[in-house]
């Protein structure tokens, strides 16, 4: 039997994908004032609806929830409607999209916080040697120090989990195809899952299944309210994005919470390795481990090409690869990589915010 090409569509949970690559979650801070997203991202995204699948920026739940300016949120009516035009430009270009929903946790800064409160955290212990893109003493926006944060009490894990549930509404009423919960690359979920960061002694802390318990809680509460069949979540194995310390129980811990979500029978698993961020890769062998772990649609990313996707494919290690950076500077990515044409170099300095140079002009291939 041949293996699938990167090319062919895919059935994800009743939905079809044109093809199996994806667009990554990628922030590019240019929502409008009060997080608005804006006719601009419409142009971006439609743009960008060559592939499969595509996974929104990151998108925070509530005001609490901020770790960066300018990222557009899930928590207004006013949002609401400006995503409704997004989904409506890729709806009309035959796309799909996922909305990543997203908390960062403690990598926040008082400046992005309702009344300057601290950000929250699983503990109220500092984040070394991060920084978030807020306003710095002056007001002037840039990279600051992320503040000292406040530990959730059960109240307020309660409290975040119902905010996870009224985003994920949200965001169907927005007309997205559904939800990628944000669990990795250090923020909040991540956060909770590393052992030596979760220091807590109550029933979010301590054992591997406590410090699961959080994330999955959530995928519950929103599967059960929009459906499992649209809902998804994303995770890091090995990640160190924001100072995310070696997890000592790496391999236990990962193969433990793929297995409860393959009980949940959710949409799919995204699985980041953040080598492409100068981070260690995901060890040897524990990608096949998560893949016997969990038996539903699974997505790899972190630096694949053409060649190194369909070698993933062809291994039975996943069934979509998505693709960051190359869909910034390449509307058109599928067909480039099709046909072997050559790629647009991204330009980093336009990555975050701004106007549409570097965002909506970069070109289709002309042969």
């Amino acid at each position: 039997m041949l293996s699938a090409s990167l090319f062919e569509s895919y059935d994800l949970k009743g939905q079809l994908l044109k093809n199996r690559t994806v667009m990554a979650p990628m922030t590019r801070c240019r929502a409008a004032k009060g997080d608005v997203p804006t006719d601009l991202m419409a142009i971006y995204y439609a743009q960008r609806s060559t592939a499969g699948l595509i996974v929104t920026e990151g998108t925070p739940v509530s005001p609490t929830a901020r770790g960066y300016l300018w990222t557009p949120g899930i928590y207004t009516q006013q949002q609401i409607e400006g995503w409704k035009k997004v989904t409506k430009a890729v709806h009309d270009a035959e796309g799909r999209i996922f909305m990543q929903i997203w908390h960062v946790g403690r990598i926040s800064h008082t400046s992005l916080q309702p009344d300057g409160r601290p950000p929250e955290g699983p503990t109220s212990e500092l984040s070394p040697e991060t920084v978030c893109f807020a306003f710095d003493d002056e007001g002037n926006p840039g990279n600051v120090p992320t503040s000292k944060p406040q530990a959730l009490d059960e109240a307020g894990i309660k409290r975040v989990k119902e905010e996870f549930v009224q985003a994920a509404v949200n965001a169907i009423e927005a007309g997205m195809d559904g939800v990628e919960i944000h669990g990795a690359n250090g923020y909040l979920f991540d956060q909770f899952i590393n052992p030596l960061i979760n220091t807590r002694t109550d029933n979010y802390g301590g054992s591997l299944e406590n410090r699961c318990r959080f994330l999955l809680e959530v995928i519950v509460a929103v599967g059960n309210k929009i459906g499992f069949n649209k809902t998804g979540v994303r995770i890091s194995p090995n990640g160190r994005f924001n100072v995310i310390p070696e997890d000592p129980q790496l391999q236990e811990t990962f193969v433990y919470l793929c297995q409860e979500l393959d009980k949940l029978d959710i949409a799919y698993l995204h699985i980041n390795d953040q080598t492409t961020f100068g981070n260690p890769a995901i060890p040897d062998g524990l990608l096949a481990q998560l893949r016997k772990a969990f038996n539903g649609t699974i997505i790899v990313c972190g630096g694949y090409d053409a060649e190194k996707a369909q070698s993933t494919l062809d291994g039975d290690i996943a069934d979509l690869v998505a693709f960051g950076v190359p869909y910034i500077a390449n509307p058109d990515l599928p067909a480039r990589l099709e046909n072997g044409w050559p790629l647009n170099e991204a330009d980093q300095d336009t990555f975050y915010g701004g106007d549409k140079h570097g965002y909506t002009d970069y070109p289709h291939y002309q042969e």
